[in-house]
């Protein structure tokens, strides 16, 4: 069984960016349907995300809805620097403060995660 951390990065300025994002959420679906242990966790401008997708009339409000049980947390420094804090905290997702305000990487790493990035 694989362990894989998802890290979504993608802004939400792009189509570039939209199509990472559904790449993240596809991925993770993807590994969920094969029994594998899969986390997802928004950092950067990927904090921006949770907002947009926590609206029914997102596009990708499905997906996210259904990744829920995979969604490991947002980087919490991140969450406040882009002005989203209080609407992940709406969202009922976590924030991850693990080292220094962000999450910690090594932990996943040391916990045997193989980290990939969108």
């Amino acid at each position: 069984m694989a362990k894989v951390a998802i890290v979504v990065l993608a802004d939400t300025e792009t189509h570039g960016d939209l199509g990472r994002l559904a790449n993240a959420l596809t991925s993770a679906q993807e590994f969920k349907e094969a029994g594998d242990e899969a986390k997802i966790i928004f950092d950067g401008a990927g904090t921006k995300w949770i907002p947009e997708l926590s609206d029914p009339g997102n596009k990708y409000n499905k997906a996210f809805e259904m990744a829920k049980d995979q969604i490991a947390g947002a980087c919490g420094y991140c969450a406040s620097a882009f002005g989203v804090k209080d609407q992940i905290e709406r969202s009922g997702v976590t924030l991850l403060r693990d080292y220094r305000g962000h999450p910690s990487l090594q932990k996943l790493v040391s916990e045997g995660y193989q980290v990939i990035t969108f």
